[in-house]
């Protein structure tokens, strides 16, 4: 019985598949990864060259550079370490595909670097939120845009119109209030 990958165009007989050593490891690889494990095969078909088959060792080789990153949930490039959950792998090998279907994207890939541009990417778009809401909370914004200070805010009171009559009438109030506890000021 003769297997032909639907993704990388490789064809085989199923006995050589599971006898072949890197075959069976690519394998384990990629469907050990759920829900990434079946974006990975398709990842893995941009790296075909045109009228040829993916080598089982070149299959074996290229997920083994990212299975750690995968499990490990962060990726190193330019120096730093990102955050790359799962969601963030789907995402951005979904990207890559949506590139690859609207012709934006060279053919065959030669290394993971586009793959890990965008997860980067996406990642510093990830802190950047993150660090916009801890500096707006440090200024005491609010997640409507005001000061924290103004939320409970009240309208001050209008003025009595002050005339020579009320100021004097306050003034007899304090002078009783001051001879009442034994005070005279006059």
């Amino acid at each position: 019985m003769r297997l032909t990958c639907p993704s990388c165009g490789a064809t085989s007989s199923l006995d050589a598949l599971i006898g072949h050593d890197a075959a069976r490891t690519s394998l384990v690889l990629a469907l050990e990864q759920t829900p990434v494990g079946k974006r990975l095969i398709r990842y893995l078909a941009l790296f075909r060259p045109a009228q040829r088959q993916l080598s089982w060792d070149r299959v074996a080789a290229l997920l083994g550079e990212l299975l750690d990153m995968i499990r490990d949930a962060r990726i190193e490039r330019h120096g730093r370490t990102w955050a790359a959950p799962a969601e963030t792998w789907i995402a951005a090998i979904d990207e890559i595909l949506t590139r690859r279907d609207e012709g934006k994207l060279t053919l065959p890939l030669k290394s993971h670097g586009y793959l890990l541009e965008i997860i980067t990417g996406q990642a510093g778009k990830v802190e950047a939120a993150a660090e916009t809401r801890k500096e707006s909370g440090a200024r005491g914004a609010t997640p409507v845009g005001t000061h924290a200070s103004h939320s409970n805010f009240k309208t001050p009171k209008k003025a009595e119109k002050s005339s020579p009559e009320s100021a004097k009438a306050g003034m007899e109030k304090v002078k009783s209030a001051l001879k009442q506890k034994g005070e005279s000021h006059e």
